[in-house]
């Protein structure tokens, strides 16, 4: 099969070595005089393509996909195939790794809380039961007020589970503007990211190997640690037996009083 490019080859040749007119060669080769004349004329990619790359530059573990689905939520009207060649001619792809992923971040400084419920941070805290059991604490602090919101324990929590924990908090208390995160596989997937975006909560993500900038929920977790699960306390580990593992294991008053000052 001849491409049209190939055919226009053809017809450009018989009419400089036959001195054909351009109706005769394009008659002869096949092809009409206006798929002759045709030439392409590609639509200004500058501005998406300069958008493309700056949100691939601010997230670097994003793929072409999430790429389209960043930028239809800015109100740009283009296709996904579209995003996908100019991402690949940028060679923005993301290369697969076996080690750790590296979750999503913005490079910006930890903001100081100046309100109640303006700002949350949340944080994962590992343990142990008595019989080997591995469990884990969901801490969710106020940045304001160091109030602990909610303690939610299992030993395994999906990103699903932290989006029913954020849900039951939203109907006692409403929901903050940011919540700021670590980039763990929990808070960084896709089931995190839409809940926030129909919730217009922004996920403010630390940088990898920086706990620093997470510092009020790593301050609480670290009071939480000393003054409950390092003391071997048999209240707390029957408490979480008793629950199954799946509740929320702090009340309201007890929330106040191991708030982290």
């Amino acid at each position: 099969m001849v491409s049209p490019q190939a055919k226009r080859v053809a017809v450009e040749m018989l009419m400089t070595e036959r001195s054909l007119g351009v109706t005769r060669a394009c008659g002869l080769v096949g092809i009409s005089r206006s798929l002759y004349r045709y030439r392409s004329r590609p639509p200004d990619c500058i501005p998406l393509r300069s958008r493309i790359e700056e949100i691939a530059a601010a997230k670097r573990r994003y793929g072409y996909r999430r790429v389209y689905l960043r930028l239809r939520r800015e109100g740009w009207e283009v296709n996904r195939k579209r995003v996908y060649r100019i991402y690949r001619d940028a060679g923005l792809a993301v290369r697969r790794r076996k080690r750790k992923r590296i979750g999503l971040f913005e490079r910006k400084p930890l903001p100081k809380p100046t309100a109640a419920n303006l700002s949350w941070s949340m944080d994962f805290v590992a343990d142990g039961l008595i019989g080997g059991r591995r469990l884990r604490c969901l801490t969710i602090v106020d940045d304001c007020t160091r109030e602990c919101l909610a303690i939610e324990v299992d030993t395994s929590i999906t990103g699903l589970r932290v989006q029913g924990v954020l849900e039951r908090l939203a109907d006692t208390r409403g929901l903050p503007k940011s919540i700021t995160v670590d980039n763990g596989p929990e808070f960084d997937g896709q089931v995190l990211d839409k809940w926030a975006y129909r919730s217009s909560v922004h996920l403010s993500f630390i940088r990898p190997g920086k706990p620093n900038e997470n510092a009020y929920i790593e301050s609480f977790n670290g009071k939480f640690r000393d003054e409950c699960l390092n003391t071997g306390s048999s209240a707390w580990r029957t408490h979480a037996a008793s629950s199954k593992l799946g509740v929320s294991s702090t009340t309201p008053s007890d929330r106040t009083a191991r708030s982290a000052i």
